[in-house]
């Protein structure tokens, strides 16, 4: 857990679900809140924030995963 943990942590590894994250992060968060997005009002933070915190570790799991799997 802890090699995992530390591999999700790595600058390849994190930069990639960054840049995944703002991707996948932006279009949940305009199918799920757009019309409050656009109006500013009513926006729910907590989701807000999990739409981009779930793209986020999903893909520096995926990531880490992988590159402990091809170093053994």
């Amino acid at each position: 857990m802890k090699r995992l943990l530390r591999t999700m942590a790595t600058g390849p590894v994190a930069t990639t679900a960054i840049r995944v994250s703002l991707v996948v992060g932006t279009i949940l968060n305009l199918i799920n809140q757009g019309d409050a997005l656009i109006h500013l009002a009513g926006v729910q933070w907590g989701k807000f924030a999990l739409n981009y915190a779930t793209p986020y570790l999903v893909a520096s799991y995926s990531a880490a995963r992988a590159r402990i799997a091809m170093k053994g």
